[in-house]
């Protein structure tokens, strides 16, 4: 998401509840100063909260969590899709270990806690079978409880790495990074580039809602950040009246903590 984390992505997503007002989505996972998952979610404040990350697997590679200082991280092994059979054991794995299979496994990092998707923050590897992979974990809906999609693609369109795959139609959400991106961005008393590319993601993407991406603090990303008042007066006016509109993402718990921005915007969002 800033910077030093664009090799990490896809997070498990935990869904809370919908509405059909502006939500608020949260990044926790990689700091151990933000409090607890639990703590997270009793805030009241985010209507989704993704923990990440899983940063290794795919193309051989052992399947490894990250979760920072929250516990003992793994180091950081890469990923990426080697083929579409590659794809379907990816799946397989995310299903048996995070999601509703394998729930008397002893090997699902999270014990038998039933994550509600997977989100696909993918900025590196390659750009090759995430469609696949989208595929395959839409598929397992079909044995009773839906499985969530969302992605974190870059605010340039189309998305280097995972522009091909938003174009399936499976992904649910979409919080598009309008932050270290400087010709789809908001800078100060001008909205718009960003406006420009919100029009674009929202008409070319065929999801269900469209999220406003953005670093909860000035120390969360190296651009982008805009004031909760710009934001409330200036931005968010100007994007509301999309059909697709879905709310604000945030990266992350601890900057957010830190700035109270969630605090600050949840009523206008």
């Amino acid at each position: 998401m800033a910077s030093k984390l664009a090799i990490f992505l896809l997070m498990m997503l935990i869904l809370a509840a919908t509405s059909s007002a502006g939500q608020i989505a949260i990044y926790w996972g990689q700091n151990g100063q933000e409090g607890t998952l639990e703590e997270t979610c009793a805030t009241g404040n985010y209507d989704y909260v993704v923990i990440a990350f899983l940063p290794t697997f795919g193309n051989g590679r052992t399947p490894m969590l990250n979760l920072a200082g929250h516990c003992d991280p793994y180091s950081n092994g890469g990923y990426s899709l080697a083929s579409t059979e590659d794809a379907r054991q990816v799946a397989t794995y995310l299903w048996n270990n995070f999601l509703g299979g394998g729930q008397s496994s002893s090997s699902r990092p999270l014990g038998d806690a039933v994550l509600d998707g997977i989100d696909f923050d993918i900025e590196g590897g390659t750009n090759q079978h995430w469609n696949d992979l989208a595929k395959y974990l839409s598929a397992y809906s079909s044995k009773g409880k839906k499985i969530y999609l969302t992605a974190a693609p870059q605010c340039p369109f189309p998305d280097a790495w995972i522009g091909n795959a938003l174009t399936s139609g499976l992904f649910d959400n979409v919080w598009v990074q309008f932050y270290n991106n400087p010709p789809c961005q908001y800078a100060s008393g001008n909205e718009a580039n960003l406006l420009d590319a919100w029009k674009q993601w929202t008409s070319d993407i065929p999801t269900d809602k469209i999220f406003l991406g953005l670093p909860a603090s000035p120390q969360a990303a190296g651009s982008g950040y805009i004031t909760a008042s710009e934001l409330t007066s200036i931005v968010l006016p100007a994007i509301k009246g999309s059909q697709k509109y879905g709310g604000v993402m945030l990266w992350s718990k601890y900057y957010d903590d830190q700035s109270g921005y969630s605090s600050a915007i949840r009523d206008y969002v």
